[in-house]
């Protein structure tokens, strides 16, 4: 299958599953209950912070290397995890949320967040406004925005529902073409995506290639490929403000430990 084609059918899910949870709590109502929340973490600080930032994804499982240790193995708890990653040094924490393809859930994102002071990043294919409100409702002070799947004006239009509600947007990109667009969109993270949208495909030079065109003031994440603290300074010396990391950290019998071996080489002075 493509990877086009794929697109397709994962937002066609998508879509499907938001159908289905809209029927449940409508539109008007989700959107109120966001508004309603408690302010934002401040994730935008959190990147800001000195040396390179630690992003740790928590995950169940991947389409690609299939069920992840803490849960399969350990058996430990959501709060477990994230309160693990926390202490390990970590700047925010990042929460698998997609089920179709990742047996994610917004559950799993509220149950994390209680447990630290951290931001947290919802980890989502978001297309539609109703996701975002949504999002909120559950815990997230970030969202990630997939450049490539989304017309201009749906992104912006996201971008800024987004905003309105205090979260930040990581606008996912890429190609060049996917980054330019995002700075059009008024993005100010950009996170470059080593892995093709469909899972199947890794870039390792796709930080190195894209973010050297992005303008300075622009907040840089390299998300993908992170396995070790030595990808960590090689993205961190291409200009990565931060880095995403889930298999480096969630392949781990302790996660305190590889979490703090990324977070203590983000702060090496090289």
């Amino acid at each position: 299958m493509g990877t086009m084609e794929s697109a397709v059918s994962v937002v066609s899910g998508v879509l499907r599953d938001v159908e289905r949870r809209e029927a449940v709590i409508p539109f008007q109502d989700i959107k109120a209950r966001s508004r309603a929340m408690a302010p934002t973490r401040d994730a935008t600080g959190a990147l800001l912070r000195s040396g390179c930032g630690v992003i740790v994804e928590i995950k169940r499982t991947s389409p690609v290397y299939g069920p992840t240790a803490p849960f399969s193995a350990s058996g430990h708890s959501v709060e477990d995890v994230a309160g693990a990653i926390e202490s390990g040094g970590a700047h925010l924490i990042a929460c698998q949320t997609e089920r179709l393809r990742f047996g994610g859930s917004l559950l799993d994102m509220a149950a994390a967040r209680e447990a630290v002071q951290l931001p947290m990043v919802c980890r989502d294919v978001i297309v539609d406004p109703y996701q975002i409100h949504e999002a909120r409702c559950y815990g997230a002070d970030m969202i990630p925005l997939q450049v490539g799947i989304l017309e201009q004006a749906r992104l912006e239009a996201l971008l800024d529902r987004a905003e309105s509600l205090g979260m930040a947007v990581m606008a996912e990109v890429r190609s060049p073409e996917d980054a330019d667009r995002a700075l059009k969109a008024g993005a100010r993270i950009i996170a470059v995506n080593s892995w093709s949208f469909d899972t199947n495909a890794l870039n390792r030079d796709a930080f190195a290639e894209i973010a050297p065109g992005l303008p300075t003031e622009v907040i840089k994440i390299s998300l993908g490929g992170v396995r070790s603290p030595r990808d960590l300074i090689d993205a961190a010396a291409c200009g990565a403000d931060a880095v995403l990391a889930a298999e480096a950290v969630m392949s781990q019998g302790d996660i305190f430990a590889a979490t703090r071996r990324l977070a203590a080489a983000g702060q090496h002075p090289a």
